[in-house]
């Protein structure tokens, strides 16, 4: 992989099975032409494979980590207790507590340990994503424009919807 195309963020999630959700994370990042790669580790099955992908991250390039996880959450914590990278959390649905653990134990970070929280599930893991378009954008005037210029098309979007409602409204 050449300089150009190397991965600037990295998807983590504890099982494959988080693969459902965390994909909207990639499909935003593919969407604005971010390249990233993804990784299945575990804080607690595999503690080393997930120290090892942390320790290396900066160094092949990863500026952001996306972190997903369910249950008790803890491979985005870890994960910032390892790196200097942000991290971002995103919050999964393992158990009967539809995420709500998850959401808690992800958001409830020790004092110099931060990880950016999420929403819970999908809508997480695009946030997530964008959020990590808002931070390399810092840096980035093409993807700052390409950034306002998705914002500005959800807004048209809503316009649109607005307007269909008032033609309906009006055959009433």
């Amino acid at each position: 992989m050449n300089a150009a195309t190397a991965p600037l963020v990295g998807i983590l999630m504890g099982s494959d099975s988080d693969w459902e959700v965390m994909k909207e994370a990639g499909k935003v990042l593919r969407d604005f032409g971010i390249p990233f790669e993804m990784t299945v580790t575990s804080a607690h099955r595999t503690p080393e494979r997930t120290h090892d992908y942390a320790t290396s991250a900066a160094r092949r390039g990863i500026r952001i980590l996306i972190v997903g996880a369910g249950a008790a959450a803890h491979l985005a914590g870890v994960v910032a207790s390892i790196t200097d990278l942000p991290v971002i959390g995103v919050p999964l649905s393992a158990t009967e507590l539809q995420g709500m653990d998850a959401l808690l134990a992800t958001v409830q970070m020790p004092g110099g340990i931060p990880v950016a929280t999420m929403a819970i599930g999908k809508a997480g893991a695009k946030n997530g994503a964008l959020f990590a378009v808002r931070i390399l954008a810092g840096n980035d005037p093409e993807l700052a424009e390409n950034y306002r210029n998705y914002k500005n098309k959800m807004a048209a979007e809503v316009t649109a919807k607005h307007e269909a409602l008032q033609n309906r409204l009006r055959e009433l």
